[in-house]
């Protein structure tokens, strides 16, 4: 370590990673890496309604999201990257990623007048992360060096937010993010409360909140407090086990965490983390997994025995896909959720409710709602922020308007960017404001559309929603 070249920094590397990557994407063609690994797609809308693309659902009243630009000068296009993981284990985060990209083209479809006066065309380039986190890098990288885009949005867990945000904070590219946790966003990219970033920003709920409504959820289910920790060997698993299993996070010291040790994923076997469950009597069993291996942790855990009263995975108890392939045996599970059909909210473009929006995405995609839908919260903030921008090219002064944020609406809620910086709160660092959650319990449909409802049944950090029932115990049915 002693050698010159070890002494590159992290933000100096990052800074070489994203030169490598333009390179690959200039000798793949236009669109580079992204287009070459054939995740990428640029639409761009003009105020010349030749050139607008495909519009959105035929029951969307999706009008353009600024005033009237008869006679208003044209300016030059504003290119934005999403970066969102359509394929690999997180497709579930990415399953509304289309729906929302062809909502945002249709509120744009006529252009948006800036804070200059001129009405831009859009441009939106949609690149898939595949699960990956070094992919995410890379398609980030080549959308700042490469496609010279203006703007790197980003969603999905800290496997996909958080190297996008690394890639844009060392290149000084503004990044706007949602839908992963503050603690992950901030500690596992090596900041903190007093150590904020400079050009990435994020809007989702905390562990602080999500420690509440668990507490909140477990306390309506006698249980003897046990919980059996599954940690995978990641990003969001490293700060859930500090967090949670460090006892710093986790409000009620009446429970014991019960931690099974890091586990690689995938995996197929969870026979060691369900013997010492068993062993130690765990009655909740709680973890942050991907899809797959929680719907395999859940049938192994029927198979040997293992039937805790609560089970919560935090990720994949998100989707209704997972309960459906876990079958009848999902009933009960619950999670933290962050988007229901029952939302009081609107969006600032359409105006529709959340409600309207599941209806849409029900009929459009032809399958249940989705909490990802959330997602489009993203770049109502980012419309929000441009038509406050005077000079399209002063990225300085696009940080300065992000930090000046402040909605009244979006699909998400209130977005204020402008509140005090405090721990704890709606806007805990400079770069965070947190969003509303609830306490979900997924039950069998009875005589429903679809095979599970997801049912709220706790708002203690969010008494704007509506609890509809009281938590139950897992059923362990079929």
């Amino acid at each position: 370590m002693i050698e010159e070249t070890k002494n590159i920094s992290r933000r100096e590397f990052l800074k070489i990673a994203g030169v490598a990557g333009a390179t690959i994407g200039v000798g793949a063609g236009l669109g580079g890496l992204a287009a070459a690994c054939g995740g990428a797609e640029t639409t761009t809308t003009t105020a010349p309604a030749a050139t607008t693309t495909t519009a959105g659902p035929a029951t969307t009243t999706a009008a353009p999201a600024t005033t009237t630009t008869v006679g208003v000068e044209t300016g030059r296009p504003v290119k934005v990257g999403f970066v969102d993981p359509l394929t690999g284990v997180l497709a579930g985060f990415g399953l509304a990623g289309d729906y929302c990209v062809s909502k945002w083209k249709a509120a744009t479809a006529d252009g948006l007048v800036l804070g200059d006066g001129k009405n831009h065309p859009f441009e939106i380039q949609v690149v898939d992360s595949q699960s990956d986190t070094n992919r995410a890098s890379q398609v980030a990288a080549d959308l700042i060096n490469n496609t010279k885009v203006d703007l790197v949005m980003c969603a999905a867990t800290g496997d996909t937010v958080n190297p996008v945000a690394d890639q844009c904070e060392a290149n000084g590219m503004p990044c706007l993010s949602i839908d992963v946790p503050v603690e992950v966003y901030v500690f596992q990219r090596g900041g903190a409360p007093d150590k904020p970033f400079k050009w990435t920003y994020n809007l989702f709920w905390g562990l602080t909140e999500e420690a509440a409504v668990e507490v909140d959820m477990f306390n309506q289910v006698p249980t003897n407090k046990k919980i059996g920790a599954v940690w995978p060997n990641n990003a969001p698993g490293n700060a859930y086990r500090q967090v949670y299993g460090g006892g710093t996070g986790w409000p009620d010291k009446s429970y014991t965490y019960i931690d099974s040790g890091l586990y690689n994923e995938p995996s197929e076997d969870f026979t060691q983390q369900i013997s010492l469950f068993k062993k130690d009597g765990c009655e909740i069993l709680q973890g942050v997994m991907i899809d797959p291996d929680w719907t395999i942790l859940t049938k192994q855990c029927a198979q040997q025995g293992f039937k805790p009263k609560i089970m919560e995975g935090i990720k994949p108890t998100l989707f209704p896909t997972t309960m459906e392939a876990i079958g009848p045996l999902a009933d009960g599970q619950c999670t933290v959720g962050w988007f229901h059909p029952t939302y009081p909210f609107k969006s600032s473009l359409t105006g529709e409710t959340a409600q309207q929006m599941c209806d849409d995405f029900e009929k459009t995609k032809n399958m249940q709602w989705q909490q990802t839908i959330m997602h489009y919260a993203v770049f109502e903030w980012a419309v929000d922020v441009f038509k406050r921008q005077t000079n399209l090219d002063d990225k300085e002064e696009f940080i300065k308007r992000i930090q000046e944020t402040k909605m009244a609406a979006s699909l998400a809620g209130p977005i204020d960017f402008t509140a005090p910086v405090q721990w704890g709160t709606s806007h805990p660092t400079l770069n965070c404001v947190t969003t509303p959650t609830y306490g979900g319990q997924w039950s069998l449909s009875k005589g429903g559309k679809y095979q599970f409802d997801l049912v709220i049944v706790s708002n203690v950090t969010s008494p704007i929603v509506k609890v509809q029932d009281k938590m139950k115990p897992v059923s362990w049915a079929g």
